[in-house]
């Protein structure tokens, strides 16, 4: 909205803006009436019965219940009206669309880090498609921060040790001011950035051209490799291995037991408790042989590892062929295609590993590729 060519508010730039400008004029405007109306009458009775006045005092009224029911029931009216509209509009904020593009984000002081669909990154900066509804996923590495696009007229808090989502979907082509909205410590103030709006075949080719030096990949690609590199294949397999491990294989959003009788769905939050502190929910029929990988992993990595799990936790190739597949590396595994080779032994350079055996289950010494001397 222009006031005599001075910008009143920032662009309405997506799908959101036309709506919440017009609750939030609509919320000033009948502000304003009720603050006009109620200071007229103060300034007229006080001019009125001023001291001096002739105005007739003889017949004071102390009660009058049709007005009284009017200045209750027209009030509470409106605010009835009112609040369902502003709850429509939350409602609608809140619940992104099944197919929205979903983009990682993590705020970290005293910048943003952001993780496309295909692994390009880039701080302080988000690209996105017009006309394409938009998901941000993000947490936050150390205090609360808040996601704010002024021109989209949205903004949700990022928290560090739980997932939020906003979404949006930008209708105007440009570059939009991003900021932190919550106070997060000495530099909030330069905690800010942009979102630039492309055309649909623009991004496209802005995603195909713009990643950095190094191989981009997806959360789900980054997710499997570090899956592998930490081993977790040498317990979590295909099938469940009660007491031991339970197979991860399409384990998002169903119904977990705990051996205490509570339920818990698997989503985001307790697949990333259950990584970082697998010993707070033991599942029903399980022990807490898992460790705790708190403060060991970034926030990056555990994002990474739960878009792999989402994903239904399925290797693109084979365990036993993951390091047989990378020059200059060979995992010496003996038997069948699909058991799983020395996971450490995939990133290390000269990595020497040796299966062995975890009871009648083959399995590899994952530390081997780093000790180079572990033999069992």
């Amino acid at each position: 909205m222009n006031l005599a060519n001075f910008p009143f508010s920032p662009p309405a730039a997506s799908n959101f803006a036309g709506e919440m400008d017009t609750l939030f004029y609509a919320i000033l405007a009948l502000s304003t009436v009720f603050a006009v109306v109620t200071f007229a009458y103060v300034i007229f009775y006080a001019i009125k019965y001023r001291a001096g006045s002739s105005a007739d005092r003889s017949s004071p009224v102390y009660e009058n219940m049709k007005l009284e029911l009017i200045w209750i029931g027209f009030p509470t009216i409106l605010a009835i009206i009112f609040f369902v509209w502003g709850a429509k509009v939350y409602a609608d904020l809140r619940i992104p669309p099944k197919d929205a593009k979903e983009i990682y984000v993590v705020g970290k002081q005293w910048m943003w880090h952001i993780q496309h669909p295909n692994g390009v990154r880039e701080n302080n900066t988000l690209h996105v498609p017009i006309d394409t509804d938009i998901k941000l996923t993000m947490i936050a590495q150390d205090v609360i921060h808040a996601f704010y696009i002024p021109a989209f007229r949205t903004q949700f808090m990022v928290v560090p040790g739980r997932y939020t989502q906003m979404w949006f979907r930008p209708t105007m082509i440009g570059k939009f001011h991003l900021f932190c909205n919550m106070y997060c410590g000495a530099q909030h103030s330069e905690m800010g950035g942009s979102v630039i709006v492309m055309s649909k075949r623009d991004y496209a080719e802005w995603l195909a051209n713009n990643g950095s030096m190094r191989q981009n990949l997806t959360p789900i690609q980054a997710g499997e490799k570090l899956f592998s590199k930490i081993g977790c294949g040498n317990c979590h397999g295909p099938a469940d291995l009660p007491p031991r491990s339970p197979s991860l294989f399409g384990l998002y959003n169903k119904t977990r037991e705990m051996d205490n009788g509570q339920k818990f769905v698997a989503d985001e939050t307790y697949i990333r408790e259950s990584i970082l502190r697998p010993g707070e929910k033991l599942l029903k029929g399980y022990a807490n042989t898992m460790p705790m990988y708190d403060k060991q992993l970034t926030e990056d990595e555990v994002m990474a590892l739960i878009a792999f799990i989402k994903g239904g936790a399925v290797p693109s190739l084979p365990a036993s062929n993951i390091a047989a597949s990378v020059p200059g590396h060979e995992a010496q595994v003996n038997g069948k295609a699909g058991l799983n080779s020395n996971a450490l032994e995939f990133n290390a350079e000269g990595a020497d590993a040796t299966p062995t055996s975890r009871g009648k289950d083959l399995s590899v010494g994952a530390m081997a590729a780093e000790k180079g001397d572990q033999k069992r």
